[in-house]
């Protein structure tokens, strides 16, 4: 019974924790791109009424570096383009809006 105990509480913290390149709330991601790092911020889209299921793992797999995307991929739909389509969000092939998520 010990064990299944332990096992369990191992299965737990697991979960819980996830993975190592979870962010916690509150907090940003950043990620180098050729055109200027990239900083996710959680709040930005809490304020536009997503919730993290709405992306987490339905659009992005919860893995460490699943958040590598080509701006060829991006503007095709996918990634972050699922969203930023001109529909949803803003147009991510727009070169106007280039410096929304493009920081130098």
């Amino acid at each position: 019974m010990k064990t299944v105990v332990t096992w369990l509480a191992l299965l737990a913290l697991a979960v819980f924790f996830g993975s190592a390149s979870a962010l916690p709330p509150g907090k940003t991601a950043e990620y180098a791109a050729p055109n200027g790092k990239v900083t996710f911020d959680g709040k930005v889209h809490a304020a536009a009424g997503l919730k993290c299921p709405d992306c987490h793992t339905k659009i992005f797999p919860m893995k460490k570096d699943a958040g590598k995307s080509k701006m060829a991929d991006i503007n095709a739909g996918k990634s972050c383009g699922t969203c930023h389509n001109g529909d949803k969000a803003f147009k991510s092939s727009d070169a106007a809006n280039c410096t929304k998520c493009h920081k130098k």
